[in-house]
């Protein structure tokens, strides 16, 4: 890291508002179209706001609520609550319970509160899901108005309106449901520092308002399926499903999350044995791991030659690695059962070095490591952070290319799509730009320039604390371009699968082609399949690679 980022920050007292400033701006600029006149006036009205009135409503609505005990409440930087609270409840941002659940007062009251307030009803000794149940009995009787009086006295409890208008806000600059505002605090401390790719309405996420109101519909569906399935509730799930089988999915911005809603519910209805349901779900998905799951239903319930005629489609169009592998894997079982001669799968026949090691306190790739490293110049544990780090810098300008729908806000550590099935097509030219021109460059000079240009910058691909400038030339010396650049390929056709499963160890030798990948197994483990799909793309390519078994010597 830099030592301009490392440097302490100390943020604005009132730097909360200032970002929450910044994203509306933003939002603005980029979707003022797309902005219906009540949200529009909303928007307007907050600005109209004191700034205390602004910054106490930011507090809460970044909360856990919905309520709050005004007497705990305490920001220094606003100071006194009163006036900002009676500007937020004239203005509507803000409401007064006039009534408290029983759930709710177990929430904002502690036990000793809540026994000193009902010393008779809740005796000590008890835990507090028991002293809820009492309360709620109380109050089934004396009425929900009377439990706040009781709980509250003189305190006041508060909530802020309106925040699925600032969820609305959040969704269109952030692009997703799960960044907040806490990514402006990790940027504003050097915590993050980001690339400036750039963001402009060309490339917005959302091209008309029917598509933001669709990836809302989809997140509102999502949230009752989560909550049908704490709630155990399988009648509700079917309910839901059947509604799933209608829906139309028409919006490139929210298309891959109806697609992953499809292939959770369908895989709950497997489990409750509601095939034809789960078929329909599946067939409706585009997205893995859906036509390997159709697949398999078809398997239990026999239909051999639908099993057959599934995976052969999706071995000549596969979406992804693992689905190549699991129809590999399926269709000889079903063409068996039509009395089909299948293609013999070759067996695995990686190459091997077993290790006897005395037992230690360090990991056994340390172990191993150090048992090794007499035999080369040096030997580092790497795992995934070595090959996928190369790859990052080695297209970085192409990871970090304006697409559309890639890039929705300026926090981003790779684009929306990076782990897609799409992402390599959607840039097919640029891409294969990159490929012919790594091919002629110098990789040592090109790879080492561009991690002084990026280093401490986030990208999903680079771990900074682990990729160094030692190791980077250490390795680059000693693997071929031609062996990087048949490892980058296998990536770009699957970045979610291929950037995983990685030998542990990089044993690095004194001239160029003098090294080897060696993956670890101690006793007991077995090689996963991430990391026999490396194992087979090695031998393929010819890069060298070791299975290092290690027992202890006291075992």
């Amino acid at each position: 890291m830099k030592a301009a980022a490392a440097t302490a920050v100390e943020l604005p007292p009132r730097y909360y508002l200032e970002n929450f400033q910044r994203l509306c701006d933003t939002v603005e600029a980029q979707y003022a179209d797309l902005l219906h006149d009540e949200e529009r006036g909303w928007l307007q009205q907050f600005r109209d706001l004191p700034e205390g009135a602004r910054c106490l409503y930011l507090r809460l609505a970044s909360r856990v609520g919905p309520w709050f005990r005004l007497e705990r409440l305490d920001y220094p930087e606003i100071g006194p609550l009163e006036e900002p609270v009676l500007v937020l409840e004239v203005a509507g941002f803000l409401i007064r319970a006039d009534r408290l659940e029983a759930t709710e007062a177990g929430r904002l009251f502690t036990r000793v509160e809540l026994r000193q307030r009902f010393p008779e009803l809740l005796p000590a000794g008890r835990d507090k899901a028991a002293d809820i149940a009492s309360l709620a009995l109380w109050a089934e009787g004396a009425g929900e108005e009377a439990l706040l009086a009781a709980c509250a006295g003189s305190d006041v409890l508060v909530a802020p309106t309106r925040l699925e208008w600032m969820g609305l806000l959040q969704l269109l600059f952030f692009g997703n449901r799960r960044q907040s505002l806490t990514e402006f605090i990790l940027s504003d401390l050097g915590v993050a520092r980001y690339y400036p790719y750039r963001l402009d309405r060309a490339h917005r996420l959302f091209p008309d308002r029917e598509a933001v109101d669709d990836y809302l519909a989809c997140g509102a569906l999502a949230d009752l399926y989560a909550e049908l399935r704490e709630l155990e509730d399988n009648d509700g799930l079917l309910e839901l499903a059947r509604l799933l089988t209608g829906v139309r999915v028409d919006h490139a911005a929210s298309e891959r999350r109806w697609w992953r809603l499809f292939n959770r519910v369908a895989r709950q209805l497997e489990r409750l044995g509601e095939l034809e349901l789960a078929l329909a779900l599946y067939r409706r998905s585009r997205l893995q791991p859906a036509r390997e799951r159709e697949a398999r239903v078809l398997e239990a319930g026999g239909d051999w030659q639908a099993v057959v005629d599934r995976c052969e489609q999706i071995l000549a169009a596969p979406w992804g690695e693992e689905e190549r592998e699991a129809a590999a894997r399926i269709l000889p079982r079903a063409q068996r059962k039509l009395g089909l001669s299948p293609v013999t799968r070759r067996r695995d026949n990686f190459a091997r070095v077993d290790l006897v090691l005395p037992r230690g306190d360090e990991r056994v790739e340390v172990a191993t490591a150090l048992a090794l490293s007499s035999e080369w110049e040096t030997v580092h544990y790497v795992e995934n952070t070595l090959v996928n780090g190369l790859f990052g810098l080695a297209f970085w300008d192409e990871i970090f290319s304006p697409v559309r729908g890639a890039f929705h806000n300026p926090f981003q550590a790779a684009p929306a799509d990076m782990y897609e099935g799409d992402f390599y097509p959607r840039r097919r030219a640029l891409l294969d730009r990159r490929l012919r021109a790594l091919e002629c460059a110098n990789l040592d000079e090109e790879l080492v320039a561009a991690w002084r240009r990026h280093e401490g910058l986030q990208c999903r691909w680079i771990n900074w604390r682990f990729l160094s400038l030692p190791l980077l030339e250490q390795a680059l010396a000693c693997m071929p371009a031609a062996h990087l650049l048949a490892m980058w390929r296998r990536m770009l056709f699957d970045p979610a699968e291929y950037r995983r499963g990685f030998p542990d160890l990089l044993a690095l030798g004194s001239a160029p082609g003098d090294y080897c990948m060696i993956e670890v197994k101690g006793p007991g483990d077995a090689l996963q399949e991430s990391q026999k799909r490396w194992l087979r793309v090695f031998g393929e390519e010819n890069i060298p690679a070791t299975v290092a078994w290690v027992q202890w010597l006291d075992d």
